[in-house]
């Protein structure tokens, strides 16, 4: 899937307060891209936001929607570590790296969304390294798909990962 270079500066700049948001309205994704599931009957979108991401589902028994951003704060709730609910799984972590190392990690991440299937990534304005990205596969009947959002510092960055799972 591709890489987005985009032509707009991050809506979200702190990974210190992205929030969750599970199947509210969907916002408009600045670069996205389906995948339809090899069982048929399930599609995912994945987008990218400013700095941040949504994820939707379209299944033919019901939907679900995940958007972590921001915005996400003040309609859902701060971004937990864990959450659990009925077919849904989500894990997330923050980090702080040294310079050497943030850059190293986007990087990698920029390639694997330039080379890989599944993946899709979005570069703001600035910095190259100011970068959301998303892989998604299959799990089952379901979903299940990683994201990554850098926030560049002066010294290094902050990641904010999340590892999430949706089964009908």
């Amino acid at each position: 899937m591709p890489l987005h270079q985009l032509a707009v500066a991050p809506a979200d700049v702190s990974g210190a307060r992205l929030g969750l948001a599970i199947n509210m309205a969907v916002p408009q994704p600045l670069a996205a891209c389906r995948l339809d599931h090899p069982n048929g009957g399930c599609a995912l979108l994945l987008g990218v936001l400013g700095a941040s991401h949504v994820v939707t589902v379209e299944h033919a028994d019901r939907s679900f929607c995940e958007e972590i951003s921001c915005s996400a704060g003040l309609h859902g709730g701060t971004l937990p570590d864990r959450m659990q609910a009925p077919g849904y799984r989500l894990r997330s972590k923050t980090d702080v790296y040294d310079e050497q190392t943030f850059r190293r990690l986007a990087e990698e991440l920029r390639e694997r969304c330039r080379a890989d299937t599944g993946w899709l990534g979005g570069v703001f304005p600035g910095d190259d390294a100011a970068l959301t990205a998303l892989v998604a596969e299959p799990d089952d009947t379901g979903w299940r798909w990683r994201t990554w959002h850098l926030y560049p510092a002066a010294s290094g960055g902050t990641v904010v990962r999340t590892s999430s799972r949706w089964r009908p």
